[in-house]
C-alpha cells in the first residue's frame, strides 16, 4: 500500500501551480519518504507532490536502472539550461494509467534544486534521466505530458482515456 494514494486525472490540481518549499523541515523529508513509497509501490520511475495531492514544489525520481535503486529528491527544482537538441521519448503517467505518446522535449538539461538537506545542488541530466526530470516537473507548473501533443493528438488520447474510465471506473 502506497504510503500517499495517487490522484487519478481528471483532477484540477493538474492545473495549479505548486508552491515553493521555503525550508526543507521535517515535514518536507517525510513527504519525500511517503512520495518514494507510493513511486515505489505504483512501480513508477517518478511523481511530481501534487500527484499525490500536495501543492509543493518537489519531485521524486528513481530510474531503478538494473534493479537499483537510485533515489533522487528535488525540492523547488529550476531547469536553468537545456539543449536546442531534441530527443523523443514514449512517456505515460500514474497519474493517467492506460495512454502514452511520444514527447518531443530538450535532451540535455542542466537543473538546479535543494536537496533533502535543504542544499543547493546542480545535477547535468541528459538521455532518458532528462525526459524524466522534465516530465515530472512540468506537474509542478499545472502542465501534463498530453499538453506538449497538437491539439488533435491530445483530444484523441483524451477520448481514449475516458473511455478507459468509463470501462473501469476505479482508476
Amino acid at each position: 500500500m502506497p504510503a500517499l494514494p495517487l490522484v487519478i486525472a481528471p483532477n484540477p490540481i493538474f492545473r495549479k501551480v505548486a508552491e515553493p518549499v521555503l525550508v526543507v523541515d521535517a515535514e518536507v523529508k517525510q513527504l519525500i519518504v511517503d512520495m518514494f513509497a507510493t513511486v515505489y509501490a505504483e512501480k513508477g520511475l517518478g511523481i511530481g507532490a501534487n500527484m499525490v495531492g500536495v501543492l509543493r514544489r518537489v519531485i521524486v525520481i528513481d530510474l531503478q536502472e538494473n534493479g537499483n535503486r537510485n533515489p533522487i529528491a528535488m525540492i523547488n527544482p529550476e531547469i536553468i539550461e537545456a539543449s536546442t537538441e531534441q530527443q523523443t521519448f514514449n512517456e505515460a503517467s500514474l497519474s493517467y494509467p492506460g495512454i502514452d505518446a511520444d514527447i518531443t522535449r530538450p535532451q540535455e538539461i542542466t537543473v538546479q534544486y535543494l536537496d533533502e538537506e535543504g542544499q543547493s545542488q546542480k545535477l547535468k541530466a541528459s538521455g532518458f534521466l532528462a525526459t524524466v526530470i522534465q516530465h515530472e516537473r512540468d506537474y509542478l507548473d499545472g502542465r501534463v505530458f498530453l499538453d506538449h501533443l497538437s491539439r488533435i493528438k491530445r483530444e484523441g488520447l483524451t477520448r481514449k482515456y475516458k473511455k478507459l474510465l468509463r470501462q473501469d471506473p476505479s482508476t
